[in-house]
C-alpha cells in the first residue's frame, strides 16, 4: 500500500503542475475567443518583442566570448570571488538592477555626471537601449559561465599539441576553441532569448514609450488601464506562443560534441594578450559592480527611515517567497524522485510559458468568484513556484539519480523502501541541492514584479511593487532604501537556505 502511494505522489504532483499551466491558459484561450487579427499597435508589440530579444541574446553572447575566453585564459587573485559573482544577477531582483543601472547610466547617473564636465549631453536610457542595456546585465554573466564552461571542458592535451605544433593563436581559436562555440554558444543565445521575450519589469521600467512596448507590457496596459481583457487575453496567447515556441528551439539547440575527452590536467595557456584580456575582465567586473554600489551608497542612507508601507511589503515578500519556496519543493521532489521521464516534461511546462500570461489566466478564473485583491499573495506564491519548478528540478533530478546510481542496489538488498527508504537514504543526500534550489526559488520569488501589479490593491503589495511605485513618484531616495532593504531580503534568503543545506549535508 506504501509503494503504490508512492508511486501515485508524483502523478498527483505532475496532474497540479499541469493543471496549474494548462488551466489558466486554456481560460486565457476561451477569453481570446479565437486568434482574430492583431491591431497595429500589438503587431508592434509583437515586433519590438522578438527585435530586442534577438539583440539582447546577440549583445550577450557576442560579448560573452571574450570575457569567457580570457578568464579561462588566466589565473589571478580575485578569479573565483570574480566567477561566483558572475552567478549574482541571476537571482538579483530585477527592479534592484534597473534601479542601480539609473544610478551609474540614467540622465542623473555617475556617467552622465562625468560627461558633464566635459561638456557633453547626459546620457538618456530610456528606451530600446535601455531595454538592452539591463538584458545585457542580466544575461552577460549568464552567457559568460555557460561559454566558460564551454572553455574549460576543452581537453587541456589538445592545447597541449597545439604549443607543441607552435600553432598561430588565430589558427588555434579556429581548430580547436570555434568548435566548442558552435556547440554551446547557440544554445546559450536561444536561452537568453526565451529569457528575454518574457523581461516584463525591465520593459516596464525601461521602455519609454510606445515604441519600446513588449507583447507582456502590452498585456499589463490592457488590464490596468484599457480595461480590455480580451484584448489581454488574445496578446497572452501571443505570449504564450512566442515563448513557448522559443523555448522548444532552445532546447534543441546545441549541437552534439565531436571529439575525445582528456584527463582534465590544467595546461598554460600563452596565447592571446594580457592586456586585452585584462580589460574584458575588468570591464565585466566594472559593469556588474558598479550598479551595485550605487544601490548601497543612494539606500544606505534611507534604508532606516524608509515609510511603513515598505516594511509591510517587505514582510508580505517575504511571506510569498517562503511560500513558493515550500510549493515548489513539495512539487520537484516528488518528480524529481519518479522514474518516469515524462513527469519531468510536465515539471518544465512553466519555462514555456510566462507569469503575466499565467496571471491573466487566474484573473479570469478567480475574478467571477472572488475578488482578486483579496488572492494576491497566495497567487504570486504560486505562479512563482510553477515557474521556480523546471530550475529546482534540474538541480534535484541529477543529483536524485546518482543517488539511485551509487546506492541504489544496496539499498534494494536491504529491503530497504517506501518512506524509509527516503528517510533513511535520499533526504539526507538530497540537502545539499534540496538547500540551493529553495535558495533559488526564494530569490526569484522575492524579486518577482509580475503577477502582483496584476493583483495587487493599495494595501497587499509586495516590495518590488512598493519599490517600482516609489520610483513612479519620483521618491528615488527612498526607492533606493527599499532597494537596498529588497537586496539584502533576496541574498540572505538564498544564503540561508543554501546554507542550510549544507549544514550537516552528507558530501
Amino acid at each position: 500500500m506504501a509503494d503504490r502511494l508512492r508511486g501515485l505522489i508524483p502523478l498527483i504532483a505532475a496532474a497540479l503542475v499541469g493543471a496549474a499551466v494548462l488551466l489558466p491558459l486554456a481560460a486565457v484561450i476561451w477569453r481570446a475567443g479565437g486568434l482574430s487579427p492583431l491591431d497595429g499597435r500589438s503587431w508592434d508589440a509583437v515586433w519590438f518583442t522578438l527585435w530586442q530579444a534577438a539583440l539582447s541574446a546577440v549583445l550577450s553572447v557576442g560579448l560573452a566570448v571574450p570575457v569567457a575566453r580570457a578568464l579561462a585564459r588566466r589565473r589571478f587573485r580575485g578569479r573565483a570571488a570574480l566567477v561566483a559573482l558572475l552567478g549574482a544577477p541571476f537571482i538579483l531582483p530585477v527592479i534592484v538592477a534597473i534601479l542601480g543601472l539609473l544610478a551609474v547610466f540614467g540622465q542623473q547617473g555617475w556617467l552622465s555626471d562625468v560627461l558633464g564636465l566635459f561638456g557633453l549631453p547626459a546620457v538618456k536610457i530610456y528606451g530600446l537601449h535601455g531595454v538592452l542595456l539591463a538584458h545585457v546585465f542580466f544575461n552577460l554573466p549568464l552567457a559568460t559561465r555557460l561559454l566558460l564552461q564551454g572553455w574549460q571542458d576543452i581537453p587541456a592535451e589538445r592545447f597541449r599539441l597545439a604549443a607543441t605544433m607552435n600553432l598561430r593563436p588565430w589558427t588555434m581559436f579556429r581548430l580547436i576553441e570555434w568548435p566548442m562555440l558552435r556547440r554551446i554558444a547557440p544554445g546559450a543565445a536561444m536561452v537568453i532569448f526565451v529569457i528575454c521575450l518574457s523581461s516584463f519589469a525591465v520593459a516596464l521600467t525601461l521602455g519609454g514609450g510606445p515604441k519600446a512596448t513588449t507583447v507582456e507590457l502590452a498585456i499589463y496596459q490592457a488590464f490596468r488601464f484599457d480595461f480590455d481583457i480580451g484584448k489581454a487575453a488574445q496578446l497572452a496567447v501571443v505570449q504564450l506562443v512566442l515563448a513557448g515556441g522559443a523555448a522548444l528551439i532552445a532546447m534543441k539547440a546545441t549541437l552534439p560534441e565531436a571529439g575525445f575527452g582528456g584527463l582534465d590536467r590544467v595546461v598554460p595557456r600563452w596565447d592571446g594578450s594580457r592586456i586585452v584580456d585584462g580589460f574584458w575582465i575588468a570591464l565585466v567586473a566594472f559593469f556588474l559592480l558598479l550598479p551595485l554600489a550605487a544601490i548601497a551608497l543612494r539606500g544606505a542612507g534611507a534604508l532606516f527611515s524608509l515609510p511603513a508601507s515598505v516594511w509591510q511589503a517587505a514582510l508580505y515578500s517575504v511571506l510569498v517567497s517562503i511560500g513558493a519556496v515550500v510549493v515548489t519543493l513539495a512539487l520537484a521532489l516528488p518528480l524529481a524522485l519518479s522514474r518516469w521521464t515524462w513527469v519531468e516534461l510536465v515539471g518544465l511546462l512553466g519555462i514555456a510559458s510566462s507569469p503575466l500570461v499565467l496571471g491573466t489566466g487566474l484573473y479570469l478564473m478567480i475574478n467571477p468568484f472572488v475578488a482578486p485583491w483579496d488572492v494576491a499573495l497566495p497567487v504570486t506564491a504560486g505562479v512563482n513556484a510553477v515557474m521556480a519548478l523546471p530550475f529546482a528540478l534540474r538541480i534535484l533530478r541529477p543529483a536524485a539519480a546518482q543517488i539511485e546510481a551509487e546506492h541504489g542496489r544496496l539499498a534494494d538488498s536491504l529491503d530497504l523502501r517506501g518512506w524509509a527508504r527516503l528517510r533513511w537514504l535520499v533526504l539526507p543526500r538530497l540537502r545539499r541541492p534540496m538547500g540551493f534550489a529553495a535558495g533559488l526559488t526564494g530569490a526569484l520569488a522575492m524579486g518577482d514584479l509580475g503577477v502582483i501589479t496584476l493583483f495587487a490593491d493599495p494595501n497587499t503589495a509586495t516590495l518590488p511593487l512598493q519599490m517600482y511605485r516609489l520610483m513612479g513618484a519620483y521618491r528615488m531616495e527612498q526607492a533606493a532604501g527599499a532597494a537596498l532593504l529588497l537586496l539584502v531580503l533576496s541574498f540572505g534568503l538564498f544564503w540561508t537556505f543554501d546554507r542550510g543545506g549544507r549544514v550537516n549535508a552528507d558530501t
